[in-house]
């Protein structure tokens, strides 16, 4: 394949998203001199028609998060309704094809595990205050959604990383506090009216802050987002790249009402309505709404490319690895060895993956177990159709299988279904021996005698997280062997370093094993491949014999024009 076919077309699609995205692009550019984390925009209200540091009721000194949100709702008074219907406050979602209820309150993950028993850590990304049992709805007061935790745009907003939601405060506003923000660094006091005043709309900071830490640290969780997009290279990812479309994270993910397209509970996994204009569709997050689903240009080349996209996402040649920029995944995860102490009766800490930057990272925590690291990782190729079905708590499993956390749902034969990248996650995590169930875990509780982090008690660790969730215990114990599929949609190369042709269409090509259709160049023994080879064959026949016929040809008439002279 010449890459050179895709490089026009994805330059092209970025150039129309540049071009339609610039104004944001421009209200959003960065100073050098960060305050805390990403850096900070110049003036977060360019552009609007509204400088929130002229409101006479947000020039005062604020006690509290909420009391910033009662600033808010003054004006803004559809707001907080809106945001507590939405998925980021109510962690909570009904999938409409799979009739399952799943959220971050409701499923359990390969990674840190439940939400319930482990509140007030968790909790610390919620979208709104004092969320401190998920077994209840959280709460509803107006005031306790969290409006700057995506409208700040000073730079030096954060949240408490055992806080419940709520900010580090103290008496000197930018001073150290105790305790960790949730990016792992040590807190220092918000300084609430000054982020009051800067709102705007969302930046890369907003959504990085929680979206890129997942699990625990950077990149851990999804592995395509990670710090590395506050400021990447075109070739970490050519949307966000300020040598590329210099995107930032609501231009593709639109809301309405406080509503956010792009759900990994529920995805547009082929968009067949693609694009009406840059810009105008509210309800879409795919690569189809702006590129069209028809993305190649149109000539031989082209056409053939287009004709892929009915059975490859796009994701799947534009996408070829991930955890890119410098910021390594974790790969696998296994809890079964948490636990280990040393001589003494400490916590161990093993340090034995050296990150392309040189960083240390964790093989082996006293707290978590043992962990593999990746960088540059190439994705795991499923059938998608958009919809993944979850063990959940309740679930039968047979634990002496590897348990599918999520499964990706889709079939080759499905008119909805296309190729998809994942990160697929390997974990061995604790489960109910008794009934065969995945089993809750307490871990985080510093004040607390069951929690796994404070006395590497499994057996009180997996009881406590059990009665926090309302769910029967038996009392047994063990650990299992999972997968969990994550769908890599970030971290989109430029169109040169797109897969090839031969990267798939070569006997040990990317999608070998790809059951349900036809890849020519895979498997020369086929029927395809003995079929292909006695076409190019034939065709070589046929271009000799041509070529052989025009020479008899021409020596015949040459002979002829002599007869005729003489």
């Amino acid at each position: 394949m010449n890459a050179n076919w895709l490089k026009t077309g994805v330059v092209a699609g970025a150039m129309i998203m540049a071009a339609s995205f610039g104004a944001h692009a421009q209200d959003t550019m960065a100073q050098e001199t960060p305050t805390h984390g990403a850096p900070v925009p110049m003036a977060s209200w360019a552009g609007s028609t509204a400088d929130h540091s002229k409101f006479e009721i947000l020039q005062k000194p604020f006690e509290s998060g909420p009391a910033v949100t009662q600033a808010c709702i003054s004006c803004h008074t559809e707001a907080d309704d809106q945001a507590m219907h939405s998925i980021h406050f109510q962690w909570s979602f009904e999938n409409e094809v799979t009739g399952q209820t799943l959220g971050k309150s409701t499923v359990i993950n390969a990674f840190c595990g439940n939400v319930v028993g482990n509140e007030a850590r968790c909790t610390s990304c919620h979208a709104g205050y004092g969320w401190e049992d998920v077994t209840q709805p959280a709460p509803q007061q107006s005031s306790a959604v969290d409006c700057l935790a995506c409208h700040d745009q000073s730079g030096q907003y954060t949240k408490l990383a055992t806080g419940a939601g709520h900010p580090p405060l103290g008496p000197v506003p930018g001073e150290p506090v105790k305790g960790q923000t949730i990016t792992g660094e040590a807190a220092w006091a918000v300084d609430l009216m000054k982020s009051a005043q800067s709102v705007g709309m969302p930046d890369r900071d907003n959504c990085g802050q929680c979206h890129f830490y997942g699990g625990g640290g950077d990149n851990v969780k999804h592995g395509d987002l990670s710090s590395a997009l506050y400021d990447p290279d075109v070739h970490t990812d050519v949307h966000m790249s300020k040598d590329g479309a210099n995107m930032v994270c609501s231009d593709c993910h639109v809301e309405s009402d406080h509503a956010w397209a792009g759900s990994r509970y529920l995805l547009d996994a082929k968009d067949e309505v693609g694009t009406g204009k840059p810009g105008e569709r509210r309800d879409a997050a795919s690569c189809e709404s702006c590129h069209g689903v028809e993305p190649h240009p149109i000539n031989i080349k082209g056409l053939k490319l287009n004709d892929h996209v009915d059975k490859v996402a796009c994701q799947t040649c534009h996408i070829p690895e991930f955890a890119k920029g410098g910021v390594a995944t974790k790969t696998l995860w296994d809890w079964s060895t948490a636990g280990r102490l040393n001589g003494e009766g400490n916590p161990i800490a093993e340090h034995n993956f050296t990150q392309s930057d040189g960083a240390e990272l964790h093989t082996y925590l006293s707290t978590k177990g043992d962990f593999e690291w990746g960088e540059n990782v190439v994705p795991y190729y499923a059938w998608f159709n958009g919809a993944i079905e979850y063990t959940l708590p309740e679930t039968q499993i047979d634990p002496t299988q590897v348990v599918e956390i999520n499964k990706v749902l889709g079939t080759p034969d499905g008119d909805d279904s296309r190729i998809w990248p994942f990160k697929q996650m390997i974990g061995r995590q604790a489960y109910d021996a008794g009934f065969n169930k995945l089993a809750y875990s307490h871990v985080w509780g510093p004040t607390t005698d069951t929690a796994f982090w404070t006395n590497f008690d499994w057996g009180k660790a997996i009881e406590a997280g059990m009665t926090a969730a309302g769910s029967e215990y038996s009392g047994e114990y063990g650990f299992i062997d999972t997968h969990m599929y994550w769908p890599i949609t970030h971290m989109v190369a430029p169109a040169d370093e797109a897969l090839d042709c031969a990267q798939c269409h070569s006997a040990q090509g990317r999608l070998a094993g790809m059951t349900g259709i036809v890849m020519p160049g895979t498997d020369a023994g086929s029927w395809v491949g003995k079929l292909g080879r006695l076409l190019v064959l034939l065709t070589l026949l046929g271009v000799l014999g041509h070529g052989a016929l025009r020479v008899i040809s021409r020596a015949k008439s040459t002979s002829k024009h002599e007869g005729d002279a003489q």
